[in-house]
């Protein structure tokens, strides 16, 4: 049987890692498929989604509405914002109000991390862009101790640990969103490229469910395979930010989990953040 390279794209995080697991290592039948796991941040992801690079990736929610040409969504590996989503945190207290005249340091323009600063903004009567800088993800943390930014959003495991480096949490895009709409915020998931054709878009998608599920079967096993990218993260912390992320949503959106997303590109483009009204697809 010949094989098939599909080349799988995801962040270097302890919840993609346990989520990849068994693919990772040949722990399921991969019915003929050969997975090359690369991995890289979310917003670098997102950028090679727009040229098509690679067959499986994951992406931000708001990144989808620039590649649904290319790429449907995938119905398992979601990362969904339960009460809880990317957070803007601060040295010292702040309100909403004191945002729209702060420099913030953002982890990319295509995150949904920023859709929702956005989103947020936009409730508070700023149509316009709030001041920002793109930097990466992991140095968010440590820019805003040094004083070098007076808030930072922040996304992955910095939502656990922020509050060891003496910083104050200002707003919880998931908590606000879910206070607004009545639903969890759809951060990230898995997209796969749309020219593979249907019959292999369906071995993908059947695998990617299979090895979520395993890892949830064994916990314990993915999860130590999964502290290789906890960055300095304990065992249990890691497990609690695992949970978060890795869970029935990401077995299946479902239909609420679809309506999140939809909810969500429809306000971005209604507040003219997204061009584009989003005609989501998923891979059924």
């Amino acid at each position: 049987m010949t094989k098939q390279l599909i080349r799988v794209g995801h962040s270097p995080d302890p919840d993609d890692a346990f989520m990849f697991y068994a693919l990772a290592h040949d722990k399921i039948d991969t019915e003929g498929l050969i997975f090359e796991h690369q991995l890289q941040d979310i917003e670098t992801l997102n950028r090679r989604a727009l040229n098509g690079e690679l067959e499986v990736s994951a992406v931000s929610i708001h990144a989808y509405t620039r590649i649904m040409d290319k790429y449907a969504l995938l119905p398992s590996g979601c990362s969904m914002g339960d009460q809880y989503g990317p957070m803007i945190v601060a040295r010292r207290p702040m309100t909403l109000d004191d945002l729209k005249s702060t420099r913030i340091a953002v982890p990319g323009t295509m995150t949904t991390a920023y859709l929702g600063l956005r989103l947020l903004m936009a409730s508070l009567g700023r149509k316009e862009p709030p001041a920002y800088d793109v930097i990466p993800f992991d140095e968010i943390i440590s820019a805003v101790c040094s004083g070098k930014y007076e808030a930072g959003l922040i996304i992955h495991e910095g939502q656990l640990t922020f509050q060891n480096q003496g910083l104050y949490l200002i707003v919880d895009l998931g908590v606000w969103w879910q206070h607004r709409t009545g639903l969890p915020m759809p951060l990230g998931g898995n997209v796969v490229r749309r020219d593979l054709g249907p019959v292999v878009i369906a071995k993908v998608s059947r695998l990617l469910k299979q090895s979520i599920q395993y890892s949830l079967d064994h916990r314990q096993e993915a999860l130590t395979y999964a502290l290789n990218y906890a960055r300095d993260m304990e065992r249990d912390l890691a497990d609690r930010f695992v949970g978060m992320y890795v869970n029935d949503w990401t077995l299946d959106y479902g239909p609420r989990g679809r309506e999140a997303v939809r909810r969500l590109l429809d306000e971005g483009h209604a507040a003219g953040i997204i061009p584009n009204a989003a005609n989501v697809q998923f891979v059924e």
